[in-house]
């Protein structure tokens, strides 16, 4: 694919905004890319990319008064420069500080992932439903077969407990 705006080179950089719903797309060689000031990842790659997201850290803190990992010695500094922690302990030492950060990519500092598939499966095989099960009680109750009722009774109290 050749670059849309000088049209001459191979397209190395490509973006895609979304805005409002509207999906656009980009498609430049390395040199104008470098002249719309698009920096590509280069050497650094994702490291880079990360500690570009902390650069208000670096204009703030002063490394004489910051915290230092226990574990490798490291400041959130440090980290911010690198993009990456020096050590599982630097999660720890600086929770408080990752929080916004966290928030700032994922827009949550809960996880809350896939549901495991295991228990997508067990879902699927459940498919007893407090409504589907009210409508078997009420055939149950008209047919006077109670006993079946009071059984099925039961399993709606039990899953109206679940919720």
């Amino acid at each position: 694919m050749l670059c849309e705006k000088c049209g001459k080179n191979v397209a190395t950089t490509h973006i895609r905004t979304v805005v409002n719903g509207v999906s656009t797309e980009k498609h430049l060689c390395s040199e104008c890319a470098k002249n719309e000031n698009i920096a590509a990842l280069g050497d650094n790659g994702l490291s880079g990319m990360l500690a570009s997201m902390f650069g208000d850290v670096l204009s703030v803190n002063h490394p004489d008064s910051e915290n230092r990992c226990k574990c490798c010695g490291s400041t959130f500094s440090d980290i911010a420069n690198k993009g990456k922690a020096g050590c599982p302990e630097c999660y720890k030492t600086f929770y408080g500080e990752f929080l916004p950060y966290i928030k700032r990519v994922h827009g949550s500092v809960k996880h809350i992932g896939k549901t495991p598939i295991i228990e997508a499966e067990t879902k699927k095989e459940q498919p007893d439903t407090v409504s589907s099960l009210k409508e078997k009680l009420s055939k149950l109750i008209s047919e006077e077969k109670f006993e079946q009722a009071a059984q099925v009774r039961d399993r709606i109290r039990e899953l109206e407990g679940r919720q």
